[in-house]
């Protein structure tokens, strides 16, 4: 319907008032629009701005969870919080930059702050966390390889670190390796260029859910 020429030369025809009440309507009818046009014409904080302080949001998130609860499948649903605010952001913003880091900060937290439950939780109550962190960790390797190759070094410390943590939990690296992630990948920062097609035959044969 929005690409009908008619349509968008009645829309233009209208008059400014009348054009100004829809769009105030479709504005409070759609929350992360307003939020969209107000980052872009409004807002001063920059994109680097907004990612710090997602930055923040997230260390305080993981720190609270990780003090408070043992349970890696509960921990995965806190996950899946974070993961949600990262997605608004990205959303709003379009910070594909941001996307990256921001999962790589949430993986590497996580793991590091909670030790304790990684290695004493039982692998079948826990199934559910192992199997989120490998799906995000092949996520962030496919938006890797979506940006240009030059910001591969921007990730690599991270990626370090990350492929590390995996290396460490024999659950981890147990999952990783069921669901063909070759950590080589990321402790070596070498991502195949066929990584889409990679990903593609995994989850065509029932792994990375």
């Amino acid at each position: 319907m929005f690409k009908d020429i008619e349509f968008k030369r009645a829309l233009q025809e209208l008059p400014e008032k009348e054009k100004d009440k829809l769009i105030y309507r479709l504005l409070r009818r759609d929350m992360d629009l307003a939020e969209k046009l107000h980052f872009e014409l409004v807002d001063t904080d920059s994109i680097e701005d907004k990612r710090r302080n997602m930055e923040t949001i997230i260390s305080n998130d993981i720190k609270r969870f990780s003090e408070n609860f043992h349970s890696l499948d509960y921990i995965a649903i806190e996950m899946r919080r974070i993961s949600g605010k990262i997605s608004h952001h990205v959303k709003i913003t379009k910070d594909q930059f941001g996307e990256i880091s921001l999962n790589l900060q949430m993986l590497n937290e996580v793991i590091e702050q909670n030790t304790f439950s990684l290695s004493h939780s039982k692998p079948q109550k826990s199934a559910k966390f192992y199997n989120y962190i490998i799906v995000r960790a092949f996520k962030i390797l496919l938006l890797i390889n979506s940006l240009h190759e030059d910001f591969l070094l921007d990730f690599k410390e991270d990626l370090k670190k990350l492929g590390a943590n995996i290396s460490s939990n024999k659950m981890l690296l147990k999952t990783a390796n069921y669901n063909s992630l070759d950590l080589n990948w990321i402790l070596e920062v070498e991502i195949p260029e066929n990584i889409l097609q990679i990903h593609k035959e995994i989850k065509l044969a029932g792994f990375l859910k």
